[in-house]
């Protein structure tokens, strides 16, 4: 499996990580790729029409792209159970997509903050999503007793999230209000999957 790899995207993290827990790292053959949010990449584009990583391509050709489509994937190639079957299922898809969805509003203050100049930047879209992100940690804080039992897409998302906020937005104090998601996410983040997978500039 081919996958067009960026060092310091967050969805590709989770996939790199899911794959480390499933025991099959070794079978990805990783592409590098300068993903950007204004500049188209063709490399991309041959694997993913909307030339976002993670993308990838199958020994037999076929194209899997997002993050969410590729975790399910690889959890069913090694026969894991990062997706859980029968009603867990649907608590823990709900708890990637709050990860998901923390990420998301994350990337797109990123980008108002670098890819606009000051004369256009939206102050208030920025503190629109920064309203989310909170949101979002406080429901993770609520939560964290039920996800923090296991390791599943959900908490390997959530981890992600929280990690890519370290990298990207070191000065927003997260743990202060939060000390249940903090002691939990410092555990968390020893495991193999996750510390051998934080995110890298170049």
């Amino acid at each position: 499996m081919e996958l067009f790899y960026a060092p310091t995207s967050p969805y590709v993290r989770k996939v790199m990580a899911c794959a480390i827990e499933l025991g099959i790292a070794d079978r990805i053959v990783k592409l590098p790729s300068a993903a950007h949010p204004l500049k188209r990449d063709a490399r991309i584009a041959s694997f993913n029409p909307l030339a976002k990583v993670p993308a990838a391509k199958l020994v037999d050709g076929t194209l899997l792209f997002d993050s969410r489509v590729i975790c399910e994937y690889l959890d069913d190639l090694g026969h894991g159970s990062l997706f859980p079957r029968g009603p867990e299922r649907w608590q823990v898809l709900t708890e990637q997509a709050l990860g998901d969805g923390l990420l998301d509003a994350a990337l797109l203050t990123r980008y108002e903050n670098t890819c606009r100049s000051d004369e256009i930047r939206s102050v208030e879209w920025i503190d629109g999503q920064m309203t989310k992100i909170a949101a979002a940690l406080d429901q993770m804080e609520n939560d964290v007793a039920a996800f923090g039992a296991r390791i599943t897409i959900g908490s390997l998302t959530i981890a992600c999230a929280l990690g890519y906020l370290d990298f990207r937005f070191a000065s927003f104090d997260w743990r202060s209000s939060r000390p249940a998601l903090t002691d939990w996410f410092a555990t968390v983040s020893e495991r193999p999957s996750l510390r051998d997978t934080f995110p890298a500039e170049g």
